[in-house]
């Protein structure tokens, strides 16, 4: 069963329980800033179950973030017990790589219907997560919190794009292929057990906040401002990895030795 109430609690939201677009907006918000994203689980050898008791037993009652099937399967049960039209989908990730190369789906993504019109939503791709709902119109360049993105056609699919710096860069494609647990299954299983998967070998932590996204790659710290500005750090020690991840990420961290271990393995520490 899902906790309705308790999700809103979490992500603070306490403002109209109507399926408009204006509540999809607010809640796109409210998730991206109190939820953050990390992958303290594969980091430290430890399951990623992506049932929703699972899920709401970790992120929503144990005070964590998660992943993308984690976060965007929250995110879709949320709407739906709220009344929107949801329907999950899988992306390729193109983020950092060859846009012309064709990856495995290894992404969940929402399709959410208002009012008969389609919007992209989307609260679980790390650093540039989208912090509001994109309609599915093609070039078009849409405002969020944030950045801008915008929607292109790839072929048969879809691409999202941002725009960084002085250039539209591409996240991820997809297309309208409604998709079931049993795909995601397949590949966070495979993503959180694999050797070759950098979520096992690397811990990546990300969240937004108003005027600003903090990042944490292993034990690189950045704070990139909506100027431009960029400000970073490099942490030295187990403690202050996890200093940061409590008081600047919000995650209520796991007891016991697995993730000092697993931080001073990514991270190189004595």
């Amino acid at each position: 069963m899902f906790d309705l109430d308790a999700y809103l609690q979490r992500i603070g939201y306490d403002g109209p329980r109507t399926p408009t677009l204006e509540t999809l907006r607010a809640l796109h918000a409210r998730h991206t800033e109190s939820i953050t994203f990390e992958n303290l689980n594969p980091m430290m050898g430890w399951p990623v179950p992506i049932d929703i008791d699972s899920v709401q037993q970790k992120i929503v009652r144990g005070g964590r973030g998660g992943w993308c099937f984690e976060q965007n399967l929250l995110f879709s049960q949320a709407l739906r017990a709220l009344g929107f039209a949801v329907t999950d989908l899988a992306a390729r990730v193109l983020w950092g790589g060859d846009e012309q190369a064709i990856t495995r789906r290894s992404h969940m993504v929402l399709h959410v219907g208002v009012n008969g019109e389609p919007y992209i939503a989307d609260v679980g791709f790390g650093g540039q997560t989208l912090t509001a709902p994109l309609r599915l119109q093609l070039d078009v360049a849409q405002s969020t919190p944030h950045e801008d993105f915008r929607v292109v056609r790839a072929g048969d699919d879809y691409k999202v794009q941002t725009f960084i710096g002085d250039s539209w860069k591409s996240l991820y494609r997809f297309d309208l292929q409604p998709q079931f647990p049993t795909d995601y299954d397949v590949i966070s299983y495979y993503l959180s057990t694999h050797p070759a998967s950098p979520f096992r070998s690397t811990l990546r932590v990300a969240r937004a906040l108003p005027g600003l996204r903090h990042g944490l790659a292993n034990n690189h710290f950045s704070t990139h401002y909506l100027n431009g500005v960029t400000e970073k750090r490099v942490l030295t020690s187990v403690p202050e990895v996890r200093a940061v991840l409590a008081d600047v990420f919000g995650l209520t961290l796991p007891t016991g030795p697995d993730l000092d271990g697993a931080i001073a393995r990514v991270c190189n520490f004595p």
